[in-house]
């Protein structure tokens, strides 16, 4: 089972804006095509980034998927290539127990860089990453692990 939802309203008030129809009106992440990968993440709000600029960007979405499944978050290529605006960790991994942690519920945020010498405008709506489900493997003579995250955003240290 792996599907996508929206943060609570007011997980949304907390990390975003108090704005209950903007809450209303943006999208969960979807594919485009019947055989696309990724499912694109639409941004929430108008923004601009700055040549040199750092924005860590919510995405208003948490993600409930089967335990040996990860999501992996990437930049668009069009983003990337078009207009050198990168993810300043270049690959997000987004763990199954990252769902409902008591932190900030699961909400995904990524964290963009305009690497050019332009202004990067975002309008609402305009996709810019995109998450891949995968599957992962352990290795064989691990010992159980029995700790359980309880934090968000960086919280295995």
């Amino acid at each position: 089972m792996r599907y996508f939802e929206k943060i609570s309203f007011e997980q949304f008030k907390k990390d975003v804006f108090d704005d209950k129809n903007l809450y209303n009106e943006y999208n969960l992440p979807k594919r485009h095509t019947k055989n696309s990968a990724g499912y694109d993440f639409e941004t929430i709000y108008d923004f601009i980034l700055r040549p040199g600029e750092v924005k860590k960007i919510p995405l208003g979405v948490k993600v409930k998927m089967n335990s040996d499944e990860m999501l992996m978050i990437i930049v668009r290529s069009s983003v990337g290539c078009k207009y050198n605006v990168r993810m300043c960790n270049q690959v997000g991994i987004i763990e199954s127990d990252y769902y409902n942690n008591i932190e900030n519920e699961g909400h995904l945020f990524v964290q963009l860089k305009n690497e050019s010498d332009s202004d990067f405008i975002v309008k609402k709506g305009d996709r810019l990453c995109q998450g891949i489900f995968t599957k992962f493997l352990t290795v064989d003579n691990e010992k159980e692990i029995d700790k359980i995250r309880t934090n968000g955003f960086g919280s295995t240290n």
